[in-house]
């Protein structure tokens, strides 16, 4: 069993990697300096020392409990939906299968998967508040070398504890499962039970996306309508009552909720290409069969090895590094991955294993090194689609440059040329995604276009270190505000920031193509599935879309995740403009709140308040549209119904996900690119009319990036897996008509 040992020992490795790095972030004490050897001193003389170490303390704690108290919230909601939807599962998997043994396992995997997805966005959460602080305690000192290293080991703590954790989970379940179907011609219903795995992460990312995104946008929204626009005040500024909401909102959106994210991805690729290439193990035995999984754990190594540049190797000295350090990161690990995973395939797959085809009769007929090319291709092409994204999203680049053009002559330009980039920006994603889904096809089936996806998230360690790294620094940045630290202390964060932004849509980009093709080997397993219940004689020559019944719902799953992305919107509209009128209400009552120096504190709580019921309140509908549309669609109108609303929901969701993120990144970086230009340039700087514009460019494209955008990842891979969990229950009503036996 050597693929048992990789797999597991990788896992092994990837925790106590993960465990490491907590140590060495640990070590850092939260204790303000006097001096960093780069100017006269941060704070000057022992007595300030310690009460703005006590302030340190204090802002720190009062996130932790900001983001302590939303995520017990919204957790507890959560709990109650495990039990009641892993009852729901249970009974129709059940009785769709005729098998109790089948309705009990998916429901198990279920609640693992959601348990672990739980598990990891609050880990991710705890890390991140611990070292936001520690990484504005190393921000005093000199050079960005100690600043960096401890935003990015808090980074590698999440994305490594992640990983390990969810290929031990899952492969530990496939052994269990393996103990009631030790039959390689059972292994079909073992991969097919392991699909609740990839549900449970997938349910409970919605619900940390989409809750976690309206709360720190909300808070975002609120700070910057009314304390930058209005009132002149920098972001972060104590003075603003809505900024210890806006830093909270960081981890348990940005990070909680984007860890739960890509969880999920990780969990529905895996389980996507085990359901497909179940037929693997037949003719190839188990370590064929979970090849996928040992990509994952391939992977985790890798990045380890690689994560050495950016701390030990070629370590960051100087503000220029920053940005080089994460790029090399996600390109050497692309790179090494390459010839790793070749080995792999190389040791594991026969010299000829055979593969049942998803449309017609027939069998493939593959050998290792096209396993290993279908892998390539998506790691290649993850590449190629974050570095496109960081092209329209970075201000280094002549798009967004233009964009912060626009805002000479107002907001509305602003706003008409950001649109226009993102509508643009999806142009060569999308080709690049085709080439990848046609080349893998041709190749390896639908089991080519699962390896694909995984090929996507192959650097999934080394990509989740770098999207709570921008969070971390982010933090940073507010808490050295809040504590009236030396300005040259938020400078550097600000730069950390600054990459760390460019590097995030590089990896919402990896996330987009992945969670694409993750939805497209969500669709092939679940009409293998389909096929398999059925004995071949639905969807035996694949997916007729000219079908009445399937065209018609193509066009419905078109418009959901439209539907979406307007409800989730309006959330944050709703609840910015409760927090807008919270913060101008303290404004009003208490004028000395804007005084330089002011006497009294504002009152934070209420703006954290506002921010939690809102994101409770408003993460329910949106989810529940989600889920609700293809359980109704299979149940009442059938399998080809739903195979149509997958195809669409899929097709649009790309398009309108990148176009969002790209959209809001580049209103973003357009804004800093004017916050760093001088008074008497052409773009005037901070404080002028140009720079106002461009906040509210920027204030409209947080709920494109961070809320509605990222989650659309989530919706067509979320009504994917859901599909597949219920396939057999679908097929069992009038034989896949459903109730209205439209088939």
């Amino acid at each position: 069993m050597i693929a048992t040992s990789v797999i597991l020992g990788a896992g092994g490795i990837a925790l106590a990697w993960a465990l490491i790095q907590f140590l060495i972030v640990a070590k850092i004490p939260v204790r303000s300096a006097e001096g960093t050897g780069e100017s006269a001193g941060l704070v000057s003389g022992g007595s300030d020392s310690e009460s703005t170490t006590r302030r340190l303390v204090e802002i720190y704690e009062a996130i932790y409990e900001g983001a302590e108290s939303f995520l017990r919230a919204e957790y507890t909601i959560c709990a109650y939906f495990i039990i009641v939807f892993g009852l729901v599962v249970f009974g129709l998997v059940s009785w769709g299968t005729h098998s109790m043994a089948r309705g009990l396992f998916t429901a198990l995997s279920f609640v693992l998967g959601a348990v672990t997805s739980i598990v990891s966005g609050y880990l991710g959460m705890k890390v991140a508040v611990y070292s936001n602080v520690r990484t504005t305690v190393s921000a005093q000192k000199p050079g960005f070398t100690h600043c960096f290293n401890t935003a990015f080991r808090a980074g590698a703590v999440m994305g490594f504890a992640l990983c390990g954790l969810g290929i031990i989970m899952l492969y530990v379940s496939m052994l269990c499962f393996r103990v009631y179907y030790p039959n390689p011609e059972d292994w079909i219903y073992l991969t097919e039970c392991l699909t609740g795995y990839g549900l449970g992460g997938s349910s409970i990312a919605m619900f940390g996306r989409v809750g976690g995104g309206i709360y720190t946008k909300a808070a975002d929204v609120g700070a910057d309508l009314v304390g930058k626009v209005v009132h002149g005040i920098p972001e972060d500024d104590p003075r603003n009552p809505a900024t210890i909401a806006d830093n909270v909102g960081d981890n348990v959106g940005d990070v909680a909720g984007m860890g739960s994210d890509l969880f999920g991805s990780f969990a529905e690729s895996t389980c996507a290409a085990l359901v497909i290439g179940s037929s693997i193990g037949v003719s190839g035995g188990w370590d064929s069969m979970v090849f996928p999984v040992v990509v994952s754990a391939v992977g985790v190594i890798v990045c380890l090895l690689c994560s050495f540049l950016a701390t030990d190797i070629f370590t960051v000295k100087q503000e220029k590094d920053v940005e080089m350090a994460l790029k090399v990161q996600l390109i050497s690990t692309t790179a090494v991955m390459i010839p790793a995973i070749y080995g792999a395939a190389i040791w594991f797959l026969p010299s000829e294993f055979a593969l049942k085809a998803t449309v017609g009769e027939g069998q493939y007929l593959l050998h290792p090194w096209e396993a290993w090319l279908c892998v390539v291709m998506g790691a290649v092409g993850g590449l190629i689609i974050g570095l496109v994204t960081e092209y329209y999203t970075s201000h280094s680049y002549k798009p967004v440059r233009e964009v912060a053009n626009s805002c000479k002559t107002g907001a509305a330009t602003n706003m008409i040329y950001g649109i226009a980039l993102g509508y643009k920006s999806a142009i060569i994603p999308v080709i690049v995604l085709a080439l990848v889904v046609y080349g893998s096809f041709k190749m390896c089936d639908m089991y080519g276009v699962a390896l694909a996806a995984i090929g996507f998230l192959t650097n999934l360690a080394t990509g989740l270190s770098i999207d709570v790294y921008g969070p971390v620094c982010d933090n940073a940045g507010g808490i050295a505000e809040m504590a009236e630290l030396d300005p040259s202390v938020r400078e550097k964060t600000d730069a950390l920031d600054a990459a760390g932004n460019t590097t995030a849509a590089i990896g919402k980009g990896f996330a987009i193509g992945s969670a694409a093709l993750v939805s497209l080997a969500l669709f092939g397993a679940f009409v293998t599935r389909v096929r398999h219940s059925s004995g071949d004689e639905v969807f035996a020559d694949g997916v007729n879309m000219l079908e009445p019944i399937t065209f018609a719902f193509l066009i419905v799953g078109g418009m959901i995740p439209f539907a979406f992305a307007a409800m989730t919107m309006k959330s944050v509209g709703l609840a910015a403009m409760e927090m807008v009128l919270e913060v101008q209400r303290q404004f009003d009552e208490k004028p000395h709140l804007l005084d330089a120096n002011p006497t009294e504190r504002p009152d934070y709580d209420a703006c954290i308040a506002i921010s939690t019921n809102a994101s409770l309140k408003e993460m329910v509908p949106p989810g529940a549209m989600v889920m609700l549309t293809p359980l109704l669609t299979g149940i009442f109108f059938g399998v080809t119904a739903v195979s149509g609303l997958l195809v669409g929901s899929l097709v649009a969701s790309v398009q309108l996900a990148i176009s969002m993120s790209n959209s809001g990144g580049a209103w973003d970086n357009a804004k800093k690119y004017i916050e760093k230009a001088s008074p008497d340039s052409e773009l005037k700087g901070k404080g002028s009319d140009i720079h106002k514009a461009a906040v509210v460019g920027d204030t409209v494209g947080d709920p494109f990036k961070d809320t509605s955008g990222p989650a659309l990842n989530i919706v067509m891979k979320l009504m994917a897996v859901l599909s597949l969990v219920f396939a057999d229950t679908f097929y069992t009503i009038n034989g896949g008509g459903g109730f209205f036996g439209m088939s």
